[in-house]
């Protein structure tokens, strides 16, 4: 198995993948209304390919979390700046071979070296992205632009502690 960029002639199997895994109900979601905001960073879109033959996908879109700052500048905002990672696809055909597990280990890397003080945060499973460092936040910390589980919500930073102690609204950057 190899990782490699998307590219431009990936977009049409992508969108193919989304919609075989994710199907019309994909662009209800929370985090598709915040990939709506913003193009993912396509440094850190990665293909996985078995033999020549593409298996698999995931995609990672730069986001900001503002959150008022002190209580005596209302008006100001701080920002934290991170990565959304999703949506992860593997070919249905495909599963239980560490594909996907393996693109989540590789571009939560990747983005964390690119923005060593920043974080990833995904919603999904804490039983599956755990063991590549994901951890639930407090809840009702991070604020998605519709309802999200606040249970599925993920994240991880090369700093598990302050990882937990994020919160704001999620918007695109």
């Amino acid at each position: 198995m190899s990782l490699r960029l998307q590219t431009d002639a990936d977009k049409e199997w992508v969108a193919a993948l989304h919609e075989k895994c994710f199907g019309p109900g994909r662009f209800a979601r929370s985090a598709f209304l915040v990939r709506e905001m913003v193009e993912p960073d396509f440094e850190l879109c990665l293909m996985a390919q078995i033999e020549g033959q593409r298996v698999g996908s995931v995609w990672m879109t730069p986001i900001a979390l503002n959150e008022p700052c002190a209580l005596n500048k209302p008006h100001t905002l701080q920002r934290s700046w991170g990565y959304l990672l999703g949506p992860l696809a593997v070919d249905p055909l495909r599963r239980n071979l560490g594909i996907g597990g393996l693109l989540v280990k590789t571009v939560t890397a990747m983005a964390l070296e690119k923005l060593p003080t920043g974080f990833v945060l995904l919603v999904g499973d804490a039983p599956y992205y755990g063991p590549f460092g994901y951890r639930r936040v407090k809840n009702d910390g991070i604020v998605f632009p519709g309802p999200v589980d606040p249970q599925r919500v993920l994240v991880c930073h090369n700093s598990p502690d302050h990882a937990m102690e994020l919160s704001g609204n999620v918007v695109g950057r």
